[in-house]
């Protein structure tokens, strides 16, 4: 299987306030379960809102509840704005398929939806 067609997890930034890319956002990855909190990785979004690559993908991809953390404040490198981190927590129910998180972002409101 191509990693174009293996499941995986992506996501961006869009700053609306700006119109620009959210560059620089650490972000991080946790698989949920009754009572835990899996750590997957911790990346940084690239000049075009990004992260280099797939944040899990392949076989290390299982259904289960998943949470992306986008890390606001530490991006913004002060406290203007209304949000301090956005915890984005979702459910993959088809480990084969591409699950796309991305996050719209403004100093005070935020939109996300499952992208393709």
């Amino acid at each position: 299987m191509s990693a174009s067609t293996t499941g995986r997890i992506t996501t961006h930034v869009l700053d609306t306030a700006t119109g620009r890319p959210g560059a620089g956002m650490a972000v991080t990855l946790v698989r949920l379960s009754p009572g835990a909190r899996e750590p997957i990785g911790r990346f940084v979004t690239s000049a075009d809102g990004r992260c280099d690559g797939p944040l899990l993908q392949g076989a290390a991809m299982t259904s289960g509840v998943y949470e992306l953390t986008f890390d606001v404040s530490g991006w913004r490198g002060d406290a203007t704005g209304f949000y301090d981190e956005i915890p984005i927590r979702f459910r993959v129910s088809d480990a084969a398929a591409h699950h796309h998180v991305p996050l719209i972002l403004s100093p005070y409101g935020y939109s996300t939806y499952r992208g393709s």
